[in-house]
């Protein structure tokens, strides 16, 4: 009887170890910025709707720097500004953004 509610119990303490975790992934993300180089671009020779990879080095707000990619499914402005909303797995979205809208220390990173 015993040996039972061990199993049991240490079943129940793991999936909700495994959702705790799960739901740690999913809702930590943190915010890098970047300027698209497109000489950085890859195109990719998918049936998916993502037919371009681009491998750009990004900054957080603190001036961090991480090569980040991700796809598209055009090839963006070169020179263009954005922001990327980065979670466990990488880039979930992006948006262009203004070099004014950039945080002082990235600023600094892409002064021409």
């Amino acid at each position: 009887m015993k040996d039972k509610l061990f199993v049991v119990l240490g079943t129940v303490l793991f999936l909700v170890g495994c959702g705790l975790g799960l739901y740690y992934m999913e809702n930590t993300e943190e915010t890098y910025y970047t300027k698209i180089d497109n000489t950085r671009v890859e195109k990719l020779s998918s049936s998916s709707d993502m037919n371009y990879e681009y491998t750009l080095t990004s900054y957080n707000k603190s001036g961090n720097k991480k090569e980040l990619k991700f796809k598209t499914s055009r090839e963006l402005k070169n020179g263009a500004y954005l922001s990327l909303i980065v979670k466990t797995f990488g880039v979930h979205q992006w948006e262009e953004i203004q070099y004014e809208e950039l945080p002082d220390n990235v600023q600094e990173k892409f002064k021409e």
